[in-house]
């Protein structure tokens, strides 16, 4: 089966095209910067990989410039959509409707669509993109894939929040998490590397980018995570604050004369690494500030590592102990520095880094870069959501024709 996955980010629009029976991958791309005027794609896999400026002006115009690389690009592997068999998409906010992936139905796009006030930088777009689909292949099956579905098995001493008990339930306000696809796939390609069941294990995943999370996997069940209601909680991350003393709020309305509209823009959008540093959300950027003596660049850089080792202490605690700690997306994969400012001065607790490990570039690779006698495994591993969407998409889609 031919299975197209799209994920939307805030800014990007990530695909592949997965042939499920043969385990690989035919075409896969990135649409970076949409709504940007230098908003481009890169299509084709390793060296095989093109770049094409390519001005997007929002997701819908994105997913047209996407089907057209697959189908009619030199290195097309199809010649029209019709064979593609099914399309999984990422949804980053299920709330309580969702505990497991979904076949998409009026139902469930009406439920998505209620949710984009908890996800407003995600749920919007992936939207946008089934809607997209939709009119492009009426007759196609579509499967939402949600991130938080992975963490409703959090316990209520977890996932509650310490307000009055009956607005909470009145509201379902509770802990939700995201990135759910991403640490349950890094969190079993751990266990596969350590050569373990994942039902012995202690696992800390910490998907680290522009968005960021961090999850407490306690044999093979996730207990804890650091994105709440809305991913707006948690760690600082590109654009987002993360969490803060929630009197910030009231306070800046008063004194700004900021409407609650403006402060959920200024907490989701103009805060975090962007906000901090006044250069970029993209560690790229604030790193090479930070580097060149950028006073604030540098404080940013300070701040997500120390973001960052709260919550691994926070997790180390809560499950008395870890057995690894994986990290993945373009922060965890990529910056050596970032991964030596996080883990300095945690050998008393047996998480030991080798630093010669941590400085080689093995991009794309999974691989360890803690040392040989380090009691707690530390290991980079580029997380693979498409996989696990396709892998989803597959059972749902067969399940649905049997």
């Amino acid at each position: 089966m031919k299975i197209l996955v799209i994920n939307a980010g805030s800014s990007s629009l990530k695909y592949q095209l997965i042939n499920t029976d043969e385990h690989r991958m035919l075409a896969k791309g990135l649409c970076e910067r949409v709504g940007s005027k230098d908003s481009y794609i890169k299509h084709g896999a390793d060296k095989d990989e093109r770049i094409f400026a390519q001005y997007m002006a929002d997701h819908e115009e994105a997913l047209h410039v996407v089907f057209d690389a697959l189908c009619h690009s030199e290195r097309s592997t199809i010649t029209s959509i019709d064979e593609i068999d099914a399309i999984g998409h990422r949804i980053v906010h299920g709330g309580n409707y969702f505990d497991s992936s979904a076949l998409i139905t009026p139902d469930v796009i009406q439920k998505i669509e209620e949710l984009c006030t908890l996800a407003p930088l995600h749920n919007p777009p992936a939207l946008k993109c089934i809607q997209v689909c939709q009119r492009m292949a009426p007759e196609m099956p579509q499967v939402a894939v949600f991130d938080t579905s992975f963490f409703q098995t959090l316990p209520p001493s977890a996932y509650m929040y310490p307000l009055p008990y009956e607005l909470c339930q009145k509201h379902q306000i509770r802990k939700y998490g995201a990135h759910g696809t991403s640490h349950r796939y890094i969190a079993q390609r751990c266990a596969a590397l350590m050569e373990r069941p994942i039902e012995d294990l202690k696992i800390i995943t910490c998907h680290l980018g522009n968005g960021c999370s961090i999850s407490a996997i306690d044999h093979g069940i996730a207990v804890d995570t650091s994105m709440g209601f809305t991913p707006l909680d948690g760690l600082m991350m590109g654009t987002r604050c993360g969490a803060i003393d929630p009197a910030i709020i009231p306070f800046l309305e008063e004194r700004e004369d900021l409407t609650p509209t403006q402060i959920n823009d200024l907490m989701n959008k103009q805060s975090g690494l962007k906000g901090v540093s006044g250069i970029s959300n993209d560690m790229r950027d604030v790193r090479k500030g930070a580097e060149e003596g950028n006073e604030r660049a540098i404080l940013a850089y300070e701040m997500y590592a120390h973001s960052i080792r709260k919550y691994l202490g926070q997790y180390f605690i809560e499950m008395a102990g870890a057995d690894a700690i994986v990290l993945t997306a373009g922060v965890g994969e990529n910056c050596d520095r970032m991964r030596r400012m996080v883990f300095a001065g945690l050998q008393p607790l047996g998480i030991i880094l080798d630093q010669e490990k941590n400085r080689r570039d093995y991009h794309g690779k999974e691989r360890f870069i803690s040392r040989d006698d380090s009691p707690v495994k530390i290991i980079v591993i580029p997380t693979n959501e498409e996989f696990m969407i396709a892998q989803d998409t597959l059972e749902i889609v067969n399940a649905q024709a049997s």
